[in-house]
């Protein structure tokens, strides 16, 4: 009786593992089409672009399409804008401030095909997006809201759940001095009070203006600010070593107080040795400026001394540029 139980044990596992031995070779699941942009703390997507005033940039946003085998046929991806998610994006992170909210880019900077193939058998495919950033105003925060269209032919499927389907690019435009520098060396002190404790930022962005020129908002003043743009301080990096410091706001009363420069250092990571360190350092910064906005009918003027320092981190080991700064 008990040589039968075990025989019986015997040919019915034979029977399972020889039904389930070429499983594997089945799809798992459904070939759906989705982007390939991760979200941040802020709901949206960086993506950087090199500025390069008349001339077009070519950013390559991927596609995936999921499953555990690439057994498709050829699909003919449509992208369309998707303004209803910038909206209620917009609505749910900043309520009532509209000056917090992203703005939908201008066509004017931006040509997207109409289209894009992913060819059979392949499990990615790169949608070329050309910019032309020449004179984009940086005070806003731009962003590319984009869905992928359903196929009304059923070519494909597009991944149903919101942040596949969606990408919300924010787009920054970047050149060689652009980036978030280090402000703890810099120092904003209300005039007459400099022997006070100072005002320190941990970190002060800057932003795109041309090929050799930043700006940055001056003092404590970053983004977030609801009349940012009023206190834009112009930093041009000159061939001589020189940083030329302005502004286009005579409300502001700016003035520098000493001639700024800049250095560049650069070294290879210890551990990782294809890791190089470009280290960018703006020296003597020294202006003043009124802010007129704060109080009103009581402007208060500033004076900031300090330097900056932006540290880039580059993998030599990717030729894309945008690509290989780790940002």
């Amino acid at each position: 009786m008990k040589k039968h139980y075990i025989s019986y044990i015997l040919f019915s596992l034979l029977i399972l593992l020889g039904s389930c031995n070429d499983e594997w070779k089945e799809e798992q699941f459904d070939h759906l089409v989705s982007f390939k942009a991760p979200l941040d703390a802020k709901g949206v997507s960086n993506i950087y672009v090199r500025y390069k005033g008349n001339q077009s940039t070519i950013f390559l946003q991927p596609l995936i399409v999921s499953g555990s085998t690439l057994d498709h046929p050829a699909y003919q991806v449509k992208i369309g804008i998707d303004k209803d998610t910038l909206q209620t994006l917009n609505f749910e992170r900043f309520q009532n401030r509209q000056d917090f909210y992203y703005r939908e880019l201008p066509n004017a900077y931006y040509t997207l095909p109409n289209n894009l193939e992913i060819a059979a058998n392949e499990q990615v495919g790169l949608m070329p997006i050309q910019f032309n950033l020449k004179d984009i105003d940086m005070t806003e925060k731009w962003v590319l809201p984009l869905t992928i269209l359903e196929d009304q032919a059923g070519g494909y499927t597009a991944n149903p759940r919101k942040h596949y389907r969606k990408a919300i690019l924010r787009v920054n435009p970047f050149n060689d001095y652009s980036g978030t520098y280090s402000g703890t060396a810099l120092k904003v002190s209300m005039a007459g009070y400099e022997n006070e404790t100072p005002i320190v930022k941990s970190e002060i962005r800057s932003y795109v203006v041309d090929e050799n020129t930043v700006f940055f908002y001056a003092g404590n003043i970053d983004e977030e600010h609801q009349d940012r743009r009023n206190y834009k301080v112009y930093a041009k990096f000159n061939e001589t070593g020189g940083v030329t410091l302005s502004s286009d706001n005579p409300n502001m009363k700016f003035s520098v107080n000493k001639d700024a420069s800049y250095t560049i250092n650069e070294q290879m990571d210890a551990v990782r040795p294809y890791l190089l360190h470009k280290f960018i350092t703006i020296n003597n910064i020294d202006y003043q400026f009124t802010d007129y906005t704060m109080v009103p009918n009581f402007p208060i003027t500033y004076k900031v001394n300090g330097s900056l320092i932006l540290q880039r981190q580059l993998n030599t080991q990717i030729p894309d540029e945008d690509q290989s700064i780790q940002w």
